[in-house]
Parts: C-alpha cells; structure tokens; sequence
C-alpha cells in the first residue's frame, strides 16, 4: 500500500501528468495507492473517490470515467 498526501501539489501540471503516470504503473502491477488531494483534475485519476468535509464523509462515489496519464479517459461499466 502507497499513501500519498498531495504528491502534486507543488508541481507544475507536466510534472503532475508524469506523476500520475507513475502511480498508474505502480497500481497496474497490483498494489494499492490511497492518495490525498484538493485538485479534481488529480482525482480523476482514481477509481474511487471519497470527498471529506469537516472530518465526515461527503461522498463515497466509483469513478466511472478514469483519466489515464496520457490525457485519455477510459470508462468502466458498472
């Protein structure tokens, strides 16, 4: 398991991108990646997506549409 608290946060959107990526590989080979952000456009990434607000579960939601480092979305059905 990776935890990852907003790993982007200081970085331009490039280096971001490549970050991303390198998760996506990482998840790809079968770990788990819990990661932290403010950023939407970074949370896209996700399968799934838990909003938070003030300590209390907002939503708990499946992203049906996963942005993939290259800037492509794949949708999953279901």
């Amino acid at each position: 398991i990776i935890l990852a608290d907003e790993p982007t946060g200081n970085l331009d959107s490039k280096t971001s991108v490549e970050i991303m990526g390198l998760f996506q590989e990482i998840h790809a080979k079968g770990n788990t990646i819990i990661l932290v952000t403010h950023e939407e456009d970074i949370a896209k990434y996700a399968h799934r997506i838990v909003r938070l607000k003030d300590g209390r579960i907002e939503s708990d939601e499946r992203n049906h549409d996963i942005k993939t480092h290259e800037g492509i979305s794949l949708s999953l059905d279901n």
